[in-house]
């Protein structure tokens, strides 16, 4: 990747949707050539998808880290988690948690549920939730 692919993928990160064109104005290349390093870095898996980011309005989101009992395996755990109405992401990470899941609901109250479902999913030892006061991007 040089610059130029950083520039166009940092335009595609705010606006998956900006014509080739606008993006071609904007960085000083013709249509094409951005159509045609669009393509390669898709062929290349360094863009990987393009999604759709859906206006949350009042929702409320909390980062939930979440033990796991050393007899359980992790993934099984992740899928029974990804499961639970309000858990939007979940991510395996390292470190003193094994697990950090992304919750989103219309209220505290509805997120606290969720996380009392979390705590009862089997192979679940430990939770620390923390509640997404403002989203910079």
């Amino acid at each position: 990747m040089d610059p130029t692919d950083v520039k166009i993928i940092k335009i595609l990160q705010s606006d998956s949707r900006r014509p080739f064109v606008e993006i071609a104005n904007e960085i000083g290349l013709s249509e094409s050539a951005v159509r045609r390093r669009v393509k390669n870095l898709t062929k290349r898996e360094i863009i990987k998808k393009f999604t759709v980011e859906i206006n949350s309005g009042d929702k409320t989101s909390a980062i939930t880290l979440i033990s796991v009992n050393s007899t359980s395996d992790t993934s099984f755990v992740s899928g029974k988690l990804m499961g639970l109405v309000g858990v939007e992401v979940i991510y395996e990470i390292t470190g003193q948690y094994d697990i950090a899941a992304v919750i989103s609901a219309p209220s505290i109250s509805e997120i606290n549920k969720c996380i009392d479902e979390v705590r009862k999913t089997e192979g679940v030892s430990d939770t620390n939730t923390v509640i997404i006061l403002k989203t910079i991007r």
